[in-house]
């Protein structure tokens, strides 16, 4: 397990310290675990951990969300039998989550960002 302070990755999802939630957050309600990352293959990361709440922007952007890790920590858990990323343990504070996306030419409509497959 890596204790991340600021910045890491795991996988296509990077996780990123700022120092407060947008103004345009809104609080997702969760029961059970938070899937920071759904995968259509199975493999989501999940945070099964208490004291930890889940945004959205206003704009429900998919490939950005927000975490408040109002605990010691949070852990990031990578849900795959085989070639599963290590768990991230999150500190203390507002945590940007991003998917990355790549770029693919589109001729239909000159291009395309798309989600980066893990």
């Amino acid at each position: 397990m890596i204790e991340i302070k600021q910045l890491a990755a795991q996988g296509d999802v990077v996780f990123r310290r700022i120092d407060r939630l947008p103004s345009n957050a809104v609080e997702r309600k969760v029961t059970g675990p938070i899937v920071v990352a759904h995968s259509e293959t199975g493999h989501h990361h999940a945070i099964h951990d208490a004291g930890v709440r889940l945004f959205d922007s206003v704009r429900h952007d998919a490939m950005v969300r927000y975490l408040s890790v109002d605990g010691a920590s949070a852990d990031v858990v990578h849900h795959r039998a085989e070639h599963t990323h290590q768990t991230l343990r999150l500190l203390t504070g507002v945590w940007e989550v991003r998917r990355q996306r790549q770029w693919v030419p589109d001729p239909a409509d000159d291009a395309a960002w798309v989600e980066v497959a893990d």
